[in-house]
């Protein structure tokens, strides 16, 4: 979803930078295509993403807006869920969310204007939360808190908003079961999204176009969070 939503906003005139876990060749290539800048950096660890969002600074002079986009989830009954896994999950979805807030914000808080798009999951809504994979879902409830309480933080100079995926075709969806396949075709709209579908909205909200919306987690799941089924 990251990488759609970078090649939607370079194709509406963004000057986009990317950003990666590790400077791999997909990485590369993307950059190579879109013909951007990137930073690597471990989204858990505040001393380098405070450096790498330095690095984006010096070199572009000011950050419009932010997608957070980093994520992770990771499957264990809860009972048996010990306190390691709690920890890598929430450093990933919550903490990196964190990081990369407090070392952007305060640039866009000087130039009085930004916006700040965090990605959730329709996991993180109380009636779709998931017995399966429980610190996921607790997790992206805690981002969605944190888009509603930043966005009164910030208010009125950085919008903050969230989205809320339902099931999206990436590469994690390459290991969907056949009782995954048959859930999401359970949606109004019967299928999962395409990637390029959740960048729109991503793109949508850090665009001047959604310059009165903030404090919304906007769930994106082609009805099937509502279905009843």
């Amino acid at each position: 979803m990251g990488t759609a939503a970078a090649r939607v906003a370079a194709a509406r005139g963004a000057k986009v930078v990317l950003h990666g876990h590790t400077e791999d060749q997909e990485l590369k290539d993307i950059a190579q295509e879109l013909k951007c800048d990137y930073v690597v950096c471990d989204v858990a660890d505040k001393t380098a993403v405070e450096a790498a969002v330095t690095e984006v600074i010096e070199k572009m002079g000011h950050i419009d807006a932010l997608i957070n986009c980093a994520g992770m989830a990771e499957a264990a009954p809860f009972l048996e869920s010990d306190d390691d896994h709690w920890m890598r999950v929430f450093r990933v979805n919550v903490l990196g969310t964190v990081h990369f807030i407090q070392a952007v914000a305060p640039h866009m808080l000087k130039d009085k204007g930004g916006r700040i798009v965090n990605v959730s999951s329709i996991r993180g809504i109380e009636n779709m939360a998931s017995n399966r994979i429980t610190a996921y879902s607790a997790s992206k409830a805690a981002v969605n808190n944190l888009t509603a309480a930043l966005a009164k933080e910030f208010a009125p100079h950085i919008a903050v908003n969230a989205v809320a995926p339902g099931f999206t075709m990436t590469k994690l969806s390459a290991g969907w079961t056949d009782a995954v396949h048959a859930q999401l075709k359970t949606a109004l709209l019967q299928r999962a999204a395409q990637p390029e579908e959740m960048a729109e909205t991503m793109v949508f909200l850090a665009s001047d176009e959604a310059r009165f919306i903030t404090g919304q987690v906007l769930v994106v799941d082609g009805g099937y969070s509502i279905a009843g089924k």
